[in-house]
């Protein structure tokens, strides 16, 4: 879409000339410049992020009728294309609102100037320990945990291992070629995965990755491919019984068996978590940024954060959001997942990534 304008209308001024002879003729009187009134705003709000997302219509509904804005879905990759694309155009970005950047790439788009500051309505109601950028650039939306699961059904039945519990029993040979993750580069969950053996494990991490190589972990670019192709119990009978993907993964499998199980077969190792946090933001040189701060704020009402558990299963962050039972009784909440200051992670992702490449895809 191109940028509204206001355009300035030139309006000429008939003088009056002397006339020949000596005589004179009265000037013209000015034109009056025409009124022009400005163009209306434009009545979609273009919102970039990544593939996976969900939400619903009656929601997407709801707001529609509340601010006049219909929204347009714009879909990127994963969540590091989408952060790299959202840097890639920022001068001429392809939409208004972006959701979907979390706390293991947030510095890389803040340093890049993707955002424009804006304070949301509701943040109020946010845990300061979600609100991570101080000049609120971007507004915290959802929280989770990204951990591995593993295939219930597969373990330890059919002469199978029992379930690994922690990072060192994935490195055993007793689960070579059992699991799969998702590039750091180009995805969040593989990138936190990456964050939570550097937080557990401190300089031994490489090392760790070099086991993880020679025992055959498999790596893609996408968590949609890592989790709905590869995983054995991500509904496309893949052959990979472990992957990197979230604590809430449980309930998400009752939820999606439709009414075929009770209780989940997607079970969360300990000792694999590392904590995430999603945020929205307005995109610096959005053609429609009313409708961007519209979003945002809407995001953050009862009626789109009670949503967020079973549109796209982790948990919402506006205190006292009322949880579908579902949700309560299956979805894990590691009581401590790994963490690491974003600044920290700004200052070294990219060192981090080089050597994550070199030993495992090089």
């Amino acid at each position: 879409m191109r940028r509204w304008t206001f355009l300035a209308i030139l309006v000429s001024v008939a003088m009056a000339a002397a006339a020949c002879g000596g005589s004179s003729a009265k000037p013209a009187a000015a034109k009056t410049p025409a009124k022009t009134s400005p163009k209306t705003p434009p009545k979609t709000v273009v919102l970039m992020t990544y593939d996976s997302f969900a939400v619903s219509k009656s929601v997407l509904a709801a707001f529609t009728a509340q601010t006049g804005f219909k929204v347009k879905v714009l879909t990127t990759g994963d969540a590091g294309q989408l952060v790299s694309t959202a840097i890639q155009t920022r001068d001429v970005p392809d939409a208004d609102a972006l959701f979907g950047i979390d706390n293991t790439f947030l510095t890389s788009a803040l340093a890049a100037n993707v955002f424009v500051p804006f304070t949301a309505t509701g943040l109020s109601s946010v845990p300061s320990q979600f609100q991570l950028d101080p000049e609120h650039r971007v507004t915290p939306i959802d929280s989770g945990a990204v951990c591995v699961n593993d295939d219930l059904a597969w373990f330890d039945h059919h002469g199978h291992p029992p379930a690994p519990t922690s990072l060192a029993d994935l490195a055993n040979p007793a689960y070579r070629k059992l699991l799969v993750v998702e590039n750091p580069a180009t995805s969040s969950p593989g990138l936190a995965f990456v964050l939570t053996t550097i937080a557990a494990l401190g300089h031994g991490w490489q090392s760790y990755w070099s086991s993880l190589r020679a025992n055959g972990v498999r790596v893609d670019d996408t968590w949609d491919a890592a989790y709905n192709t590869d995983f054995s119990a991500g509904g496309h009978s893949g052959d990979r019984p472990l992957v990197v993907s979230y604590a809430t993964d449980p309930a998400a499998d009752v939820v999606f068996s439709g009414g075929k199980k009770k209780t989940p077969t997607v079970g969360v190792v300990a000792g694999t978590c590392f904590a995430q946090v999603e945020f929205a933001g307005v995109l610096h040189g959005a053609k429609n940024p009313a409708g961007a701060r519209a979003l945002i704020n809407f995001m953050l009402t009862r009626q789109y954060q009670e949503g967020i558990p079973l549109e796209n299963y982790v948990y919402p962050v506006v205190r006292g959001t009322k949880l579908p039972s579902v949700f309560a009784q299956f979805a894990t909440k590691p009581p401590h997942p790994f963490s690491i200051d974003v600044n920290t992670i700004g200052a070294s992702r990219k060192t981090w990534l080089n050597q994550w490449t070199q030993i495992v895809l090089q």
